[in-house]
């Protein structure tokens, strides 16, 4: 447990103690956004066949009109790298806000989880393809596949470290070699003798009307998806990025300028790089090499590199792209070790263990283990689980910030940003429909993620939650006073709903005569003034308040019973006084009472302080007393 995920540089990295400029965090991103490279032109001609240089093109529109707007505000409102998912929690509060959350965390799960299957299968195939490698690789891909993922799930045992000066390198060698083979292929295709006029005739003979190839690039332009891989991760390392020596923490400009700076210049490269690569994929390899088990499967520029530049350019080009693809899955898994513990253990939706980094090493491990046979480590097979959680993502992102808008009264922006998320949308929708096997991967984490939370919630319902208690001056001078004058302090409970004097008189000389407090004793009410109930962990702060002559503690929590005992507990360690607290029965039965405190943080108080108290304190002698009458 003392090692945390945040101690893990990685997308979602609690902690950053040197923070870096924008381009090296860039590469730290791109180490997934630039690898999809990889295998995005061969997936993008098995899609869309002749017509995949325009259904690109739809894809680098929407990138750049479309994800880079949204993702450039969504990093102006969630600054601290917790991303969209942030934003909808506190657009969405409550109950709804919640599970909306852990519905997205279902298909983070799962673009994170098939990012690092998918990247180890295309550095899998990759490798077997290589010609030094083909006679003793070729026909292991699963393997392969399967030994990439635990030698990645290794590192993480050990330690991750580094990252970002490991990432500038990758990234800067794979996109210059990159440039190397797109540029070479694409001018062999625009001067080389026949292949314009054969993909225009190709084209033409598919396609007649040009309507018609507008169209197929609008269908077909969602199963491409997966070349926005990278803006979710990009908004998730700010807290890396350095900002001006003068950032407000509040607001830090610097920070979320240098993020800007991020997310538009990755978006650019990318769109040319896809464009581009697609262009030259699409008029210099033949379509049946672009089939499952061709030479050009899941690695066309691979091919082209080999093709055109020699065995030796080739196989260096494999090892660049065989290491940005597993690296790509090491910037996936510090993700995932960072994403879990920030949202389910605050919601108690988490076994504690959930906080170490090893046991969710290998539970996730051993899940990428369970895809990769699943899908046989084929890469077109799990393009569309890829796409469906990147695209869910994405599809989050842009309601939160047209929500974000509509609340801001932004009327012009609100437009604008519906319609991107009415676009976003109808791609999730088509994608999901043209492959289920995303929703069916997401569904599952979904479902886990559901049942681990209600289980762990219900178990963990009785523990102490306070993160932080602070009583202002006023409330320490009551407990004090009375811990010093009288050597007791005792506590009444009260129900904030009338504000009246008689009532605070009449609850105190019923407590006094039914709870049997001695005459003279001096008491000090206590109310808990309700909020979220689903938060699970909370910082309290507590106001001492004087009151139609009567000294009132007043604070605000989700939970009654666990924050009056986390109450008793801080005003017993500040005073070396065991306090004591009085109740009254609740007149509802008891199974109703125990469902509305697990929903609504109330029902039946006074059991369930002293359930919490008994579990928190195991000595009676300095247990708070629970007196109920």
């Amino acid at each position: 447990m003392s090692d945390r995920a945040g101690s893990h540089q990685g997308p979602h990295a609690a902690e950053v103690e040197h923070p870096h400029s924008w381009w090296k965090v860039m590469c730290l991103t791109g180490v997934d956004y630039f690898s999809s490279l990889g295998y995005a032109p061969a997936i993008a001609f098995v899609a869309a066949g002749v017509v995949s240089p325009f259904a690109t093109l739809v894809l680098v529109a929407l990138t750049l009109l479309g994800a880079l707007p949204v993702y450039r505000r969504v990093s102006r409102e969630s600054f601290k790298g917790s991303g969209s998912l942030a934003m909808l929690e506190r657009l969405l509060p409550w109950w709804g806000g919640k599970l909306f959350v852990l519905v997205l965390l279902g298909f983070a799960a799962t673009d994170f989880i098939i990012t690092i299957t998918l990247s180890a299968s295309d550095a899998a195939a990759h490798a077997a393809e290589n010609p030094y490698f083909t006679s003793f690789l070729h026909g292991h891909n699963i393997a392969l596949t399967i030994l990439l993922v635990l030698l990645l799930g290794a590192v993480f045992l050990k330690g991750f470290k580094e990252a970002i000066g490991v990432a500038v390198v990758l990234v800067g060698v794979y996109l210059a070699l990159n440039v190397v083979v797109i540029g070479d292929a694409l001018w062999r295709a625009l001067t080389g003798p026949g292949y314009m006029a054969h993909w225009t005739n190709a084209l033409t003979l598919q396609h007649p009307d040009p309507l018609a190839i507008v169209g197929v690039s609008l269908i077909v332009f969602p199963k491409l998806a997966l070349g926005m891989s990278g803006f979710e991760t990009g908004v998730a390392v700010m807290p890396q990025i350095q900002g001006d020596p003068d950032d407000d923490p509040a607001y830090p400009r610097g920070r979320i300028r240098g993020t800007g700076r991020l997310l538009t210049t990755a978006a650019i490269i990318m769109s040319a790089l896809l464009f581009t690569s697609s262009i030259a994929c699409t008029l210099l390899i033949p379509a049946q090499d672009f089939q499952s088990g061709g030479p050009a499967d899941g690695r066309a520029l691979a091919y082209l590199a080999h093709l055109y530049l020699g065995p030796v350019f080739g196989t260096v080009y494999d090892f660049s792209t065989i290491a940005i693809l597993w690296f790509a899955g090491a910037s996936a898994m510090a993700g995932l070790l960072n994403l879990v513990p920030r949202y389910l253990p605050r919601y108690g939706m988490a076994p504690r263990w959930a906080s170490a980094v090893r046991p969710l090493v290998v539970v996730m491990t051993l899940i990428a283990l369970g895809i990769v046979l699943i899908f046989k480590a084929d890469v077109n097979a799990q393009g569309g689980a890829y796409a469906t959680g990147v695209l869910v993502l994405m599809t989050s992102a842009a309601i939160a910030v047209t929500i974000s808008c509509h609340r801001k009264n932004q009327h012009v922006l609100t437009w604008v940003f519906g319609v991107i998320s009415a676009v976003f949308v109808y791609t999730t929708v088509d994608n999901t429909i043209e492959r289920p096997d995303g929703v069916r991967i997401a569904a599952f984490f979904i479902v886990a993620i559901m049942i681990v939370s209600i289980a762990s919630r219900v178990r963990r319902s009785f523990e102490i939650r306070a993160s932080s208690i602070t009583f202002d001056d006023k409330a320490l001078e009551f407990i004090h006073s009375d811990a010093q004058q009288q050597h007791a302090i005792r506590i009444v409970a009260h129900e904030p709903d009338v504000d009246t004097k008689k009532e605070y008189r009449e609850k105190v000389r019923a407590e006094r005569r039914f709870g049997h407090i001695p005459g003279r004793s001096r008491v000090i009410l206590l109310e808990v003034w309700p909020r979220d109930s689903s938060d699970f962990q909370e910082d309290l702060e507590v106001r001492g308040i004087e009151k139609f002559g009567y000294r009132l503690l007043k604070v605000h929590s989700g939970t009654v019973p666990n924050t009056i005992a986390s109450l008793l507990m801080y005003v017993r360690d500040e005073t070396g006084i065991v306090p004591e607290i009085y109740f009254q029965w609740s007149e509802m039965n008891p199974v109703a009472n125990m469902g509305k405190y697990l929903v609504e943080g109330a029902g039946e108080v006074a059991a369930v302080c002293h359930e919490v108290l008994r579990q928190a304190e195991h000595d009676p002698k300095r247990r708070p007393s629970v007196h109920v009458s």
